[in-house]
């Protein structure tokens, strides 16, 4: 007979269970604030929340895996009923940890990866940022920005105002950069040539 769940104690003492059960040395924590629930965490780092969704059918439970850092990977859950302590410890061990193994390799793939794209972004933008002395370097999501700009007539001197100015892109794996160059042409031709320069070293 499933157990009783219409209380967040009552929750509390039930997931209290379930990490004992669980036998990996486990505490708990609290979990989200809208809804039953509670976090497992067991002594290999892994974090479980436990929730009840639908106050209606109290029994019902998912059991989500929640992966390190800012994974972009869809969460692995299992539904599973309150029956008891031990039969929820036991859905986890056989049907959630293998999917939460399985998933958190592809994670740490994908860190790294990301990880390496970045180092080949960075080495990217410090030689174009070394080609233009004083750009600033900007990190968004997967891409690196690189912006310089310059008078070439110091303020309060005859002369319109042109302003020399390179914007650069360069894409996730760092192999692809895109440059956008504007000003006048004896300042464009300079940093052209020092793009050049660039990529002959």
């Amino acid at each position: 007979m499933p157990v009783e769940l219409s209380t967040q104690a009552q929750f509390d003492v039930f997931t209290d269970a379930v990490a004992r059960e669980l036998g990996t040395h486990c505490r708990t924590a609290p979990g989200l604030d809208h809804m039953l629930s509670r976090v497992i965490i067991d002594d290999e780092g892994r974090a479980l929340s436990l929730r009840q969704h639908d106050s209606d059918q109290p029994a019902r439970l998912k059991v989500y895996a929640a992966l390190p850092g800012d994974a972009d990977l869809l969460t692995p859950s299992i539904g599973v009923t309150a029956s008891s302590a031990r039969h929820v410890a036991q859905q986890i061990t056989r049907r959630l940890y293998p999917l939460h193994a399985e998933i958190s390799q592809l994670a740490a793939e994908l860190a790294a990866k990301k990880e390496a794209e970045a180092r080949a972004r960075r080495t990217v933008a410090e030689t174009i940022a070394g080609a233009l002395p004083g750009a600033r370097v900007h990190e968004q999501y997967r891409r690196t920005d690189v912006h310089w700009q310059r008078a070439p007539h110091p303020q309060g001197q005859p002369g319109p105002v042109q302003i020399d100015r390179v914007d650069v892109v360069i894409g996730a794996s760092g192999e692809g950069v895109n440059v956008e160059v504007s000003g006048h042409l004896q300042g464009i031709a300079a940093m052209l040539a020092a793009f050049a320069a660039v990529r002959q070293d």
